[in-house]
């Protein structure tokens, strides 16, 4: 279920020249208050941070990439002992394997290495191993930061998300499919088969130009490059045997974290007219505060709201960022327990400012 709209092709560069960050706290619905903070002193604040350090970057590839293939081939050995044991080795395959896409994520914004061609090499890698087509995945995620929290140009590298008063404007079959698309169970059960499958398909983003296309042509090629040499080495059951759970794990992994930080209770959804860039970062994303271990396999990712104001902050500086600037304490903060009950919400309720689960809809209160 996807949205299109003429503002659609905008990426974050067009973000660039905002004059205010208009925050508006937990709880506070209706008028924003405004923090006078112009372009130039919130672009300062965030300078300092974003440049590359390639020592951390090369020891960031070192301490994914070597646990990640050891773990996977401790996972194969175990095969000839037990399939229980081989999936429970995946479990931290999998966290090795979305710390892989966090350093993709960091290299389709020019953040994890000072050099853009070696960004788009360590880009492409990275991809192949999590399955991800880098080229076309990082035009859409440029799309996705430049348009996040805008109600008028949603449907680019987002969950779709429908208001109180589009849903009501369905019949029950367009309501039921909505409600299909929005359940948990489909989210986290069928949402990384998507991501592992559907993403190989050339053509699939309506906006892909020919660049993009051949991003997933050459991811595809690289997967079937990768998979056919382990398959004359070890079999292909037992590529698949071992790959498929860790891709599996991750991916929803993946879609868990994207849901929590951007799908929460008091999230920022505006119509353009009243959109800002500064505060669809801040008050639209959520710091996912997350116990140590799990924010080192998801590489700082749940300080999600210093990297949409701030996207080529490096992912090892998102931190300090946070901890050393005041600004940013302004952010709804979830906790690994609380994060669940942000599952329930599916609608963005126009008169409250708030996001609604399906069980708090009156069609008489939105009529």
């Amino acid at each position: 279920m996807r949205f299109h709209s003429p503002f659609a092709r905008r990426t974050h560069a067009a973000c660039e020249g905002y004059e205010t960050v208009s925050i508006h706290p937990r709880g506070v619905t209706g008028r924003n208050i405004i923090m006078k903070l112009d372009a130039g002193n919130w672009r300062a604040v965030v300078a300092r941070y974003q440049k590359p350090d390639v020592r951390r970057a090369v020891t960031q590839l070192f301490t994914t990439l070597v646990p990640l293939a050891a773990t996977m081939y401790a996972m194969y050995l175990s095969l000839a002992w037990s399939y229980w044991l081989t999936l429970a080795l995946a479990l931290p395959a999998a966290g090795f394997l979305v710390r892989t896409f966090i350093i993709m994520h960091d290299c389709g914004h020019g953040s994890f290495l000072p050099s853009q061609k070696w960004n788009n090499l360590v880009g492409w890698v990275t991809g192949v191993l999590t399955a991800t087509p880098y080229s076309e995945w990082r035009h859409e995620h440029a799309i996705h930061h430049a348009t996040a929290g805008d109600l008028d140009r949603r449907g680019h590298g987002d969950i779709a998300t429908l208001t109180v008063d589009e849903y009501l404007a369905r019949g029950a079959w367009g309501r039921l499919r909505y409600r299909l698309y929005r359940n948990p169970v489909t989210m986290l059960v069928f949402g990384p088969i998507y991501l592992m499958l559907g993403q190989r398909i050339p053509g699939r983003v309506k906006s892909s130009g020919s660049p993009k296309t051949s991003s997933v042509w050459s991811t595809n090629l690289g997967i079937a490059v990768v998979i056919t040499a382990l398959a004359m080495i070890i079999g292909l059951q037992s590529v698949l045997l071992v790959y498929l759970p860790v891709g599996y794990i991750a991916a929803g992994a993946g879609v868990y974290l994207f849901f929590v930080q951007h799908q929460f209770d008091q999230a920022y959804w505006e119509h353009h007219a009243n959109w800002d860039y500064a505060t669809a970062a801040i008050m639209g994303c959520s710091y996912f505060k997350l116990p140590g271990v799990l924010r080192w396999f998801t590489g700082n990712i749940g300080l999600h709201h210093v990297h949409h104001l701030a996207p080529r902050i490096p992912n090892y500086n998102l931190q300090r960022v946070h901890d050393e600037n005041p600004i940013f304490h302004q952010a709804p903060t979830i906790g690994l327990a609380q994060s669940v009950r942000m599952l329930r919400l599916a609608l963005w309720d126009d008169r409250q400012k708030r996001m609604i689960g399906f069980g708090d809809l009156r069609e008489p209160q939105a009529a």
